[in-house]
């Protein structure tokens, strides 16, 4: 089976097929490399919360803003809490978060709209990046999903929020991107309490037992079944893990928690008629 995400160039991957439903569509989850960033930060890393030098991350945003075609002035961030906070994001709101931190969506994991002209993006450096589109009603989505997002069940909020809209289940289509993979993350008793609560005890559980108090825990897994509990029809997982991938990744865990971040992102290019013509 063909890997869900696609290498597009050195700075970005794409999603298989999400363009084909859509030609207007922008999607993707950057690389490590491509920027201008240094020492640990090197290259390509879009965090301004982790110590990098704030010009520094403008310029590795342009970069990014210029090979994808979407001007920075159309980004939207937030403040990310590794909570369930989910926004739908209006052209109003265009340029927040995008050239410094303090103006990002405060409190937020989540982001969604159904306007042109805007980017979604969030941050991650093993969390799990969650894409929703609709595109028979127009709606696209992403959430930032560490452990404490997951079990709160963010990836269902947002599916909600779709139905909210008048989205039918059979309508949204969701994928799963890279992030830290199971055999790289290993948690306690603790976590696996709260992710046994959000499992309808159905199926294989998502995390095996490696000794006393210890297991390893496999967040897309636990994201998919989540996603299908809530109803979800169509659900696809990347198998490229943030932390064994050190050629192209920035990895929390790996790199001893002094790390870029990297950044998914999905969004409509501005139409002019009925279709964008480049």
């Amino acid at each position: 089976m063909n890997e869900l995400f696609k290498k597009e160039k050195e700075t970005y991957y794409t999603i298989r097929g999400w363009k084909d439903m859509d030609s207007g569509l922008t999607v993707g989850f950057t690389t490590k490399n491509g920027g201008v960033s240094t020492n640990e930060f090197t290259s390509l890393n879009t965090g301004y919360h982790v110590g990098d030098e704030k010009q520094v991350v403008v310029q590795n945003r342009t970069i990014i803003a210029n090979e994808i075609g979407a001007p920075l002035e159309t980004w939207v961030g937030a403040e990310q809490t590794h909570r369930k906070s989910i926004v739908k994001v209006t052209k109003e709101m265009a340029g927040k978060g995008a050239c410094d931190y303090e103006s990002a969506l405060k409190d937020t994991d989540g982001l969604y709209t159904n306007e042109k002209g805007v980017l979604l993006t969030l941050c991650y450096a093993d969390c799990v990046p969650i894409y929703f589109f609709a595109p028979a009603h127009q709606y696209i989505g992403i959430v930032h999903a560490g452990w404490k997002g997951s079990v709160a069940g963010i990836a269902a909020e947002m599916i909600e929020r779709f139905k909210g809209e008048g989205v039918p289940l059979e309508g949204i289509y969701g994928a799963i991107g890279p992030s830290i993979c199971e055999k790289c993350y290993i948690v306690d008793d603790k976590v696996i309490r709260e992710v046994n609560k959000v499992l309808e005890g159905k199926g294989k559980k998502p995390y095996n037992l490696i000794k006393d108090g210890q297991y390893h825990l496999n967040l897309q897994q636990l994201n998919k079944q989540i996603m299908l509990q809530a109803g979800l029809k169509h659900v696809q997982v990347t198998n490229l893990c943030t932390s064994c991938q050190a050629e192209d990744f920035f990895s929390y865990r790996r790199d001893g928690g002094k790390t870029g971040r990297l950044m998914s992102f999905i969004g409509w290019k501005e139409a002019t008629g009925h279709h964008e013509s480049k």
